[in-house]
């Protein structure tokens, strides 16, 4: 079989793994929007035009918050590749939007890794995972960092009916759960994404200090965003809190929905469920805040991996040397 036949016979299965990419997607959206179990779609819809949420300066505002989210995402992402390559960005739009596709699907996001790599030749692939590894751990750690301060803060403030004895045994398998994981991390075996836990910590050393501190920066900018997003929905659907009070349950919310593993088309419901939970506390209606969730989601997931869908489609494998 010769080089271009072999091309071919990749460009064929390429196709067949874009349309499944594509179709997927929009089969897991289209039933977490119709099937949802916690919301029905016609409550959904009853609720946002009782509460004027289709305004056009709503949507707007909305839209435009989103579109800054995904900015600093794809900015990020720029950032980390330039260590490799300078890419432009749309180069890095088309990476993000197109792996946002792709991680719809699947559990922790996994999709988004294997859609970036196949932008780079062989020689890059493997730092390309890691890197995305690092931009993503960068979230996660701005995440938990301010998540667990939020957490503490709401402890303090609401009244949780917790037992002593229930505390000290959740306190017992914390250390137990800490000490199984470093001892799981001494051992050379212990992999993260498929790569050595030893290997990881490496890359990360030799990555410049700059590139850590900006990979933050612009972490920290996307939370800001879509924290305060989540807060301004609030807002519009007439509930009384302030900002303050607001971001404490929002910052424990995102912290607990992200040490969860799920699927990321299964992301509305595990911080739907979350978020009603915590703003039970401040007696706000549960009806209220899984229209928020939901609308969360389709502006920052799902209306990216409809633009995401077509840069799937149209991806092209690079052209074979003769």
């Amino acid at each position: 079989m010769n080089v271009n036949s072999q091309y071919k016979t990749k460009q064929f299965f390429v196709v067949l793994i874009k349309l499944g990419i594509v179709v997927g997607a929009f089969y897991f959206i289209f039933s977490k929007i119709a099937k949802n179990e916690n919301l029905e779609f016609s409550q959904f819809i009853s609720f946002l035009k009782e509460n004027n949420t289709f305004s056009i300066k709503n949507i707007i505002f909305l839209l435009f918050l989103s579109c800054f989210n995904w900015f600093f995402e794809i900015l990020k992402w720029q950032y980390l590749v330039k260590v490799l390559k300078p890419i432009s960005f749309q180069s890095a739009l088309e990476q993000s939007l197109g792996g946002q596709t792709a991680s719809l699907m699947t559990p922790n996001r996994i999709g988004d890794y294997g859609a970036k790599v196949i932008y780079y030749r062989k020689y890059f692939r493997t730092k390309i995972v890691l890197l995305n590894l690092l931009g993503n751990m960068a979230q996660m750690t701005i995440t938990t960092f301010l998540g667990f301060i939020g957490l503490l803060f709401f402890i303090n403030r609401y009244p949780i009916n917790i037992k002593l004895y229930k505390l000290a045994i959740f306190g017992i398998i914390v250390l137990f759960l800490g000490w199984l994981v470093w001892l799981v991390t001494k051992q050379k075996r212990f992999r993260i994404k498929g790569f050595p836990l030893e290997r990881i910590l490496q890359f990360i050393k030799n990555m410049p200090s700059q590139t850590h501190i900006t990979n933050l920066t612009l972490s920290l900018m996307r939370y800001l965003i879509f924290s305060f997003q989540f807060y301004y929905l609030l807002k519009v659907f007439g509930v009384h809190i302030d900002y303050l009070d607001a971001m404490i349950i929002i910052t424990s919310m995102y912290f607990l929905a992200s040490i969860l593993p799920t699927i990321s088309v299964f992301d509305v419901v595990v911080k739907g469920s979350i978020a009603v939970f915590l703003f039970g506390y401040a007696d706000i209606n549960e009806l209220t805040i899984l229209c928020i969730s939901t609308i969360m989601w389709l502006f920052n997931f799902v209306i990216p991996s409809i633009f995401g869908s077509y840069f799937v489609l149209n991806f092209k494998l690079p052209k074979p040397v003769e």
